[in-house]
């Protein structure tokens, strides 16, 4: 699998794509623009990887709340329970890794905007 193709493959944003699975893991594709919402996974840790553009992510912590700014080429892993909420002003592309069945906007959540696919990963087009 080519990720370029596999990225071209599909325009909607804020709704992911499943690549391939590792054991019980969805490896995601997704394309994002503007901002998601605040949500939570209550019982998984949540991996970004930024393939293009600069993805934001506003994190709710004990300390308050930050902005975690993520370049092309970036990682971070929000942790589980903590609220947060992804941004890409200018657009990002994102490879995403999440149990099987883990749903985009998480077990708790703000209203979900139309903007926003409520999915728990489509499949990729072949």
């Amino acid at each position: 699998m080519v990720l370029a193709e596999a990225l071209a493959s599909f325009d909607a944003l804020w709704s992911p794509r499943v690549v391939t699975r590792v054991n019980d893991y969805d490896v995601r594709l997704a394309k994002v623009e503007g901002e998601h919402l605040w949500h939570v996974h209550e019982d998984t840790d949540e991996f970004f990887l930024v393939l293009g553009g600069e993805l934001r992510i506003g994190l709710r912590e004990p300390a308050g709340e930050r902005t975690v700014r993520l370049p092309r080429g970036s990682v971070f892993t929000v942790p589980r329970g903590t609220e947060h909420k992804p941004a890409a002003p200018s657009g990002a592309t994102l490879l995403l890794f999440e149990p099987t069945g883990t749903a985009s906007v998480g077990d708790r959540h703000e209203e979900v905007p139309d903007h926003v696919d409520a999915t728990t990963g489509h499949p990729l087009a072949p």
